[in-house]
């Protein structure tokens, strides 16, 4: 069995950071992907002739694939070369952006969006695994995982600027079009700078049965939380495929534990670190990618925005977010320690959510919603410390594993977000509108309820970070030297 090289930080300085610039960008291509199409939505959907309940399907089938194949993707990133498996991924996204892009039917624009998602997979599952053997001096990893962090942190809010100009400028199509070169440039620069480094080989954990359970669990799982809504959360379907999407999750965790050679490897989760990150991850991205998107459809059926308004409107959420997560969330990091950056970050989250469960129905955007947008800062600061928690505990022959459990968590709790809040914000909206309520005042209901949930999954997060990634010989009080990594490994 061959042995993966700790990768090549010995590397020239120039590149490592062409190395970065390459996993930066093609993860900001697929986070940017995740949300340019939610502000063209309604364009593609008078264009190609979607049914309402067809049209859902633009999002759900990239994230049913995403969410379902990371998991998958990391452990065979570590099997087979990481490097190899984010420039396949690359390869197949752009090439099924062009197949969206060229899309004329609902049937081929679901498709491709499909086989984005399974790219995307591949590429975003091992790019932080390559980052973090690159980079391996603290500073320089603390850095390095800022640039990573700011293509999640603000890749969201920019898709929905970028969206929206496309869309008005142009038209819809341009909003896949536009990944063509950048996959090319991608592909080209990572062929050259991404490190060569071996797989440990197939054979050291080829769990061929435990990889089929993960895998249809978490794709029955997340179809079953994405379509929830559409068909009622107590159904015989919904309750059917959720059971069965449990007791799959249930076989592979038991498989994993008996398994020679476990796709995942149990002992990853004796980190307080990997496991606590990887929990408050699912409860942050729960509301704040829900919260994109429920302001967005608030901006535009409440407030009367076009795409183009809307995406402007959260540019400095997006710019504050980008600001921070690259300009003094490492040195926070270092000083302060993650843990204690994540605490604040998710303190100021808090609070944009709570701002917005109280949002009027005719807001003003300078004194309603532009305080929502500078407090969005703190994502800037939640997420580099929350992905340099999650990668600590992780040896780098489980880098890819972990990288790849992280985004998992962060797709779950995409898809959960939406579903359930978007579900909780149409109920109470048909409630109001029963009692005869205006349509801007019914929605502004449903909306802001939305928002207080959210809220509420917010402060759980808060809870959890506080008492789970407390190191074990910290003391609640006691000040962490600034020398001193705040993790728990």
């Amino acid at each position: 069995m061959s042995t993966p090289s700790s990768a090549p930080s010995s590397a020239p300085a120039r590149s490592r950071r062409i190395a970065l610039g390459v996993i930066a960008t093609g993860t900001l291509m697929v986070v940017l992907d995740g949300s340019i199409v939610t502000v063209a939505m309604p364009a593609i959907q008078s264009d190609l002739g979607f049914s309402p309940a067809g049209l859902s399907w633009v999002v759900n089938a990239y994230l049913i694939a995403f969410g379902s194949l990371l998991l998958l993707a990391g452990r065979l990133g570590d099997l087979v070369g990481r490097k190899q498996m984010f420039l396949a991924g690359t390869a197949l996204f752009t090439a099924a952006s062009v197949l969206a892009g060229a899309a004329t039917t609902p049937a081929v624009l679901v498709a491709a969006r499909f086989l984005q998602g399974v790219g995307s997979a591949m590429a975003s599952a091992v790019g932080l695994g390559i980052l973090v053997t690159l980079f391996t001096e603290p500073r320089e990893r603390a850095r390095a995982i800022a640039v990573f962090s700011f293509t999640g942190a603000a890749g969201a809010s920019i898709g929905q600027v970028l969206g929206g100009v496309l869309t008005d400028a142009l038209d819809w199509h341009w909003i896949f079009f536009i990944n063509l070169p950048i996959g090319l440039a991608t592909l080209a620069a990572g062929a050259y700078a991404l490190p060569a480094v071996r797989g440990i080989g197939l054979a050291a954990g080829a769990d061929v049965l435990g990889a089929v359970l993960i895998t249809a669990g978490l794709m029955l799982g997340i179809s079953t939380v994405v379509t929830g809504g559409e068909r009622g959360w107590t159904s015989g379907v919904t309750l059917g495929s959720g059971a069965l999407a449990a007791a799959l999750l249930v076989a592979f965790v038991a498989r994993q534990a008996t398994a020679r050679s476990p796709l995942m490897p149990l002992r990853i989760f004796r980190s307080r670190a990997v496991s606590g990150a990887n929990l408050v991850q699912v409860l942050m991205v729960a509301a704040l990618f829900a919260f994109q998107i429920l302001l967005a459809l608030y901006l535009q059926n409440v407030l009367g925005y076009g795409a183009g308004a809307t995406g402007l409107a959260m540019l400095p959420a997006a710019a504050l977010i980008g600001a921070v997560s690259l300009g003094v969330s490492a040195r926070l990091n270092a000083r302060f320690g993650e843990r204690n950056v994540l605490l604040v970050g998710l303190v100021l989250l808090v609070g944009v959510l709570g701002l917005l469960a109280r949002v009027p129905v005719h807001a003003d955007y300078v004194t309603d919603l532009l305080p929502v947008m500078l407090l969005a800062a703190g994502f800037g600061l939640a997420l580099p410390a929350l992905t340099a928690l999650a990668m600590s505990g992780a040896a780098d022959g489980d880098a890819g594993l972990a990288s790849g459990l992280f985004n998992t968590t962060q797709q779950v709790g995409m898809a959960m977000g939406v579903a359930v809040l978007s579900t909780l914000a149409a109920s109470r909206t048909e409630g109001l509108l029963a009692d005869g309520m205006s349509q801007a005042v019914a929605l502004t209901g449903g909306y802001r309820l939305a928002f207080a949930v959210g809220a509420g999954l917010l402060a759980v997060a808060f809870a959890v970070a506080l008492v789970v990634l407390r190191r074990p010989s910290e003391r609640p009080g006691e000040p962490v030297p600034a020398t001193t990594r705040t993790t728990a490994a």
